[in-house]
């Protein structure tokens, strides 16, 4: 299960719409995420998605689903699809690999809805050892190609009440990094958030570009820890934004490749779904 992307300009105010739980977005907010996703020629969030599930479908000889939480093929079409398919247990694996309520929740709740047989859930996989491993391969090539001055491991920032409610989304995303960099010949890294919407309450700091700009480092590398994929987040708030941002600071600004179907990736998530398949057998 992902996110969900629009297919296409046209599906943009009905996936904004869905997302705002059918609120209708203000025209100006419809406009500016219109214009993020010209910027980056549309999103392949559901391709990289159904290329993903049939590599591990491929990787380990069961049926996959691809379900999308805001965008068709939604969880739901998934959950039919696999009924259709004649199975009796499901795996819901997320591609969010640390737990926080109001994301992995959801799709937790939006696949409960839809299915009413045997369900093995996974409530993410900051710390798997396969998870970790892949991570440290994606910023190795990336040092080995050039060395930063200074890491920037980074997530999708979420409302800071999340933290007074005990929810362990920062405190798993601190232990990946710390789990990614040890033992590891990496310069200096730290941790920020990107990608905060406005919604008039705090979220969740310190923000990416406050942190690059106060490090006074000028050569800096970001790995995504929180995302394996290529999503808007990754295109245009890391690739356009943060990018516009540093080149007008001087700063040299990259990021390590992301996952998407590369092998070692599909392998995590093989070994992920094995380990939630052996704790209920």
């Amino acid at each position: 299960m992902a996110y969900g992307s629009p297919a296409t300009e046209a599906d943009i105010a009905a996936y904004y719409t869905h997302i705002r739980s059918g609120r209708t977005p203000a025209p100006e907010a419809l406009a500016e995420l219109t214009e993020r996703y010209r910027a980056i020629g549309g999103s392949h969030l559901t391709e990289i998605t159904r290329a993903q599930a049939k590599a591990l479908s491929e990787r380990t000889g069961m049926p996959a689903f691809a379900g999308m939480k805001h965008a068709p093929p939604f969880i739901a079409d998934a959950a039919s699809e696999a009924k259709r398919a004649g199975v009796e247990r499901l795996v819901g694996l997320p591609l969010a690999p640390h737990y926080a309520r109001m994301s992995l929740g959801g799709y937790r709740r939006s696949l409960e809805e839809a299915w009413d047989h045997d369900l093995v859930f996974v409530p993410g996989f900051h710390d798997h050892p396969a998870f970790i491993a892949a991570v440290r391969q994606l910023l190795q090539e990336a040092v080995a190609e050039s060395r930063p001055e200074r890491i920037f491991f980074t997530a999708h920032s979420l409302p800071a009440r999340i933290i007074a409610e005990g929810d362990p989304y920062r405190d798993q995303l601190l232990a990946s990094c710390r789990l990614v960099a040890g033992g590891l010949d990496v310069p200096d890294w730290e941790f920020a958030f990107q990608s905060a919407s406005h919604t008039g309450q705090p979220w969740l700091g310190p923000d990416l570009l406050e942190a690059i700009e106060r490090s006074g480092a000028r050569d800096i590398l970001v790995c995504p820890i929180g995302f394996v994929a290529d999503h808007l987040e990754i295109l245009y708030d890391l690739d356009v934004e943060a990018q516009a941002f540093a080149s007008e600071r001087g700063i040299w600004f990259r990021r390590t490749r992301s996952f998407n179907a590369r092998p070692e990736f599909i392998d995590a998530l093989a070994r992920v779904t094995a380990d939630a398949l052996v704790r209920v057998a």
